[in-house]
């Protein structure tokens, strides 16, 4: 493809996505597409490669469950297609149960926490971010899977597919439901956000944003 037209795609791609709050109950998304959506997030970036997020997609039950506390997911529920949590680690250290799994069984390294690899990450997280607490911990994985949740979207735009990211839910609830119900242990997992995908039943609103020359600075 050529370049500029491959610019110009992207930019409409952007311009199609849009949070959208009204679906089409009648419409599903095509398998193959699906696993397009859910790859793109698995190899999404994340830092140190540490992947501190797990994709649930939500069943029929769980979202007549949730629906009364998951206020923002209401219009997703009654239409789209398909409705994930985004859950988040609340365990990521350098010497870790999960972490000594991801390098050693994933990425096939062997593990030492001495190592100058797990001390430099030690040095990051401890002293550079000041992530002392496990509740910090936590919000720096829900940071991340923000990054997953963007180009999930993104991926969707461009399979002509809605999308809506839904914060609008009481996550002390929606912890404690996934909790009570077995779907995460919450010494390990918290619920991040949701997403919700499928082909919308309305029209787009144009979108309105700052210039670039209000939010891009050149030193």
């Amino acid at each position: 493809m050529d370049k500029q037209l491959l610019r110009d795609q992207i930019i409409a791609d952007m311009h199609r996505r849009y949070a959208t709050k009204k679906y089409d109950p009648t419409k599903k998304l095509a398998p193959q597409d699906w696993a397009t959506i859910l790859e793109v997030g698995r190899l999404s970036p994340s830092s140190y490669g540490y992947e501190p997020w797990k994709f649930v997609l939500l069943d029929t039950k769980t979202k007549h469950d949730i629906y009364n506390f998951a206020w923002g997911a209401q219009a997703s529920i009654d239409g789209a297609d398909k409705v994930i949590a985004i859950l988040a680690r609340k365990d990521i250290t350098y010497n870790s149960p999960y972490v000594q799994h991801l390098v050693s069984d994933i990425k096939h390294h062997d593990f030492d926490p001495n190592s100058p690899r797990s001390q430099r990450f030690k040095q990051f997280q401890e002293h550079d971010l000041n992530l002392d607490t496990p509740r910090a911990r936590f919000d720096w994985a829900c940071r991340q899977t923000y990054i997953a949740l963007g180009n999930m979207l993104t991926a969707a735009g461009r399979l002509d597919i809605d999308s809506c990211p839904i914060e609008g839910f009481d996550h002390a609830k929606m912890d404690q439901y996934f909790a009570d119900h077995g779907l995460m242990d919450p010494e390990h997992w918290g619920v991040a956000v949701m997403a919700s995908f499928g082909y919308r039943a309305q029209e787009i609103t144009p979108k309105k944003r700052q210039p670039l020359a209000d939010i891009y600075q050149e030193l």
